[in-house]
């Protein structure tokens, strides 16, 4: 396994409550140089979605299980019918619930961003300067670039049209 001692220390810390410190594409540059080609390729195409790679294949079964209860408690605000999943942490359950339940959409999206930055953490344990620990830096940057489109009006418009079309299919269908 390769180790990345000065790669690690040189990147900025990240936390799920502050901004985006580099860019992802910074960030691939940054590894061009210092780690194999196999895995710069997986860094190059990865997405919160990727399935395989260090530490990759553990977060996808984790983001998974999120997705749907995501899905899951989502629907069920909106009355809609969905499989209620059965495979997802009682902790995490609590926390996508309080967080589909908050009345202001922001502070949701930091909650649910939270609870992935705490699982990437478990993740990524006690790793510091491996593979572990730079496909978990690389998941958290991910995560932070989709917190970077978070703006309160642009935000609170397209919620409004959102659920102004619900309505309207819903009504189309009574």
């Amino acid at each position: 396994m390769a180790s990345y001692y000065y790669l690690m220390s040189s990147l900025p810390m990240l936390r799920s409550d502050s901004n985006l410190p580099v860019t992802y594409e910074k960030f691939l540059s940054y590894c061009k140089s210092e780690v194999s080609e196999s895995n710069y390729r997986i860094l190059e195409s990865l997405t919160v979605e990727s399935k395989s790679g260090p530490l990759i294949s553990e977060w996808a079964k984790f983001y998974s299980a999120f997705k749907e209860e995501l899905t899951y408690q989502r629907s069920k605000k909106m009355n809609i019918s969905y499989p209620q999943p059965f495979d997802v942490d009682i902790e995490v359950k609590k926390a996508i619930t309080a967080a589909v339940n908050d009345s202001d959409p922001l502070n949701a999206e930091n909650t649910l961003l939270s609870i992935q930055f705490e699982k990437l953490d478990e993740l990524i344990g006690i790793h510091s300067f491996d593979d572990h620990a730079l496909f978990g830096y690389a998941l958290k940057l991910k995560l932070l670039e989709r917190k970077t489109v978070f703006d309160e009006k642009s935000g609170k418009t397209e919620f409004t049209r959102l659920v102004k079309g619900l309505e309207e299919q819903i009504q189309s269908i009574h």
